[in-house]
């Protein structure tokens, strides 16, 4: 028996997660720190975006867009984590075809988005740097809103023939995932018809989406370090260079990782298949865990507006 779109209208049947492959006996010490993740990536993604909106002195780009960063952080990290988590120790393996391939679809936007966001924030620093005077005339309020529509609408148009494809492929019973979640290629890797078009659509995406935005990060920062370079004192370049480190710690966790995935899961075919479902898990958990402290440590406001909201608390 077969799985096709011709029995859309019919029950569908689930998939079943396996979890970490060759680790199942040992995989719900795994859920611990996974868990520990994604605790941080709560308490701190939302932290940022309380403060940010209720300290009208942070409604200023490069802020406005640590936002909308920790926004997409807080949906890539729930999208993934909870049933993740589930499966790691062993609660349930189950999910519905619906489900696998809305969670499917959840992860990889917003994948794209937080690689735009990245972008703007790069952009953010070249005008702040390189035109300092036109910084807020450039970046206002409006163009803002409009960056971040954008990079919401290129995550949402590329994203979703993932789903609209899958739709079109037939499975056979055996449905299922050596996964933790429900991930393209492990859903389309199953399919018993013809994946070429779901394969090549998954790696142009893929493609397009980090070589263009990587470019544009290179091309923001060269230019920033024209610049920089042309400023007369040693101490004027350190100033200068250190108000991009927090973006560029932020840019490594991120494409590092996620990088060093993508080419061991579609090359690296000697690499164990758990090393890839530990990569492709600590990937989605690690950068918004990480994001959130890499910001407080490294911007002064943000870290003496937390400072003030604990000590208020703990003086009351």
């Amino acid at each position: 028996m077969a799985l096709s779109n011709s029995s859309w209208r019919q029950p569908q049947p689930s998939f079943f997660l396996v979890g970490i492959p060759g680790l199942e006996e040992s995989q719900h010490w795994i859920a611990l720190p996974l868990g520990v993740l994604y605790f941080l990536a709560l308490v701190g993604n939302v932290t940022i975006i309380f403060i940010i909106w209720t300290d009208s002195s942070l409604h200023q780009p490069m802020y406005l867009f640590l936002a909308m960063l920790a926004g997409i952080d807080l949906v890539l990290a729930s999208s993934t984590a909870p049933k993740t988590l589930t499966v790691l120790l062993d609660l349930a393996h189950e999910i519905g075809y619906i489900v696998c391939l809305t969670q499917m679809f959840f992860i990889h936007a917003f994948s794209s988005m937080e690689s735009g966001i990245l972008v703007a924030m790069a952009l953010d620093r070249y005008v702040a740097i390189c035109h300092p005077l036109r910084h807020s005339t450039i970046l206002h309020p409006g163009i803002i809103g409009r960056i971040g529509m954008v990079v919401l609408v290129r995550g949402l148009v590329l994203l979703t023939p993932f789903p609209i494809l899958l739709q079109n492929l037939v499975f056979c019973r055996a449905t299922v995932i050596s996964h933790a979640y429900c991930e393209h290629m492990a859903v389309v890797k199953l399919a018993c018809s013809e994946t070429t078009v779901n394969r090549a659509y998954g790696l142009s995406v893929a493609l397009l989406v980090v070589g263009l935005d990587v470019l544009a990060i290179g091309v923001s920062y060269a230019l920033i370090l024209q610049a920089v370079l042309k400023v007369p004192g040693g101490e004027a370049r350190l100033k200068a260079f250190s108000t991009c480190g927090s973006h560029v710690c932020v840019i490594l966790i991120f494409y590092v990782p996620g990088m060093f995935s993508f080419l061991t899961h579609r090359f690296g075919h000697h690499v164990p298949h758990h090393v890839h479902v530990l990569l492709a898990t600590l990937y989605l958990l690690v950068p918004p865990a990480l994001n959130p402290l890499v910001y407080g440590v490294k911007t002064r406001q943000i870290r003496q507006r937390v400072l003030r909201v604990f000590y208020i608390k703990a003086s009351s």
